[in-house]
């Protein structure tokens, strides 16, 4: 994906942000404890926040959480479910806060839409000396089955590498780095995956893969026909075809410490 292409998808949330935030899925607490684990103290910074699904994990595990969103849409579904937290305008090229004001940069999701060329630097300042960068991606597990058939019949713009537990680490292991050759300010990865899960029926699912960038920017036409398939494909299978079922999933976590 070229950097002109990476922007479009990185801003392509903001029209589905109320859809995002009721149909996509919060992050295995688990996942969040071992990502902060290492942490110097309890300020985190839940950066390219979203509608806040990342952030009201941080706030049920106690954590003290600034939220930087650089979507207006997004910022306005976040202070709306999560009004106690303090929830600012800006971007992980241009982070709003002062030198060594957290102890974790926490990114739900994002950290793939990040220019670490601009961005390693600003999360290097705003971090406290020996502080943590984590990235999370929730994956749908297709070492199940059926799920692994929808992720073929989905393709890869609803369900892509970095969706997956096949992929997603070797997708993911140098998201921290910059890709212009600049010095890093982040060690060496370290990656872990968590159980997780979503009880969904057929048509919240299919709302929820509609939140996918890559549907998000697809021709309307070809969307409708991707979402058709998924439809079919749903109604076709004895997990899925009747009422809720668990989406089985993983949270996934990349964990690196300032240098």
């Amino acid at each position: 994906m070229d950097q002109d292409e990476r922007l479009c998808h990185a801003s392509s949330f903001g029209a589905a942000a109320v859809a995002y935030a009721e149909h996509r899925p919060d992050y295995a607490h688990a996942a969040v404890r071992w990502a902060l684990e290492p942490a110097p103290g309890p300020r985190v910074l839940d950066l390219g926040a979203g509608t806040g699904k990342l952030t009201a994990t941080l706030v049920a595990l106690g954590a003290e959480v600034i939220a930087v969103e650089p979507d207006r849409a997004m910022l306005t579904e976040l202070r709306r479910s999560l009004p106690a937290v303090r929830a600012l305008p800006g971007s992980a090229e241009a982070i709003p806060l002062p030198d060594a004001s957290v102890d974790a940069v926490l990114a739900g999701n994002a950290m793939h839409w990040f220019d670490m060329a601009v961005a390693g630097p600003e999360i290097a300042r705003v971090l406290a000396p020996n502080g943590i960068l984590a990235g999370l991606w929730n994956l749908m597990d297709d070492q199940v089955e059926w799920v692994a058939g929808l992720a073929r019949v989905s393709g890869n713009a609803a369900i892509g590498p970095r969706d997956t537990p096949t992929s997603w680490r070797a997708e993911t292991a140098g998201a921290h780095l910059p890709k212009t050759g600049a010095a890093a300010r982040f060690g060496s990865p370290e990656q872990a995956e968590f159980p997780h899960g979503q009880r969904r029926t057929a048509d919240s699912l299919v709302e929820t893969i509609a939140t996918r960038a890559g549907m998000l920017v697809m021709p309307e036409q070809e969307q409708q026909a991707t979402l058709g398939r998924i439809r079919t494909f749903l109604a076709s299978r004895p997990e899925t075809a009747r009422g809720e079922f668990m989406l089985p999933m993983l949270t996934g976590v990349l964990r690196v410490r300032q240098l």
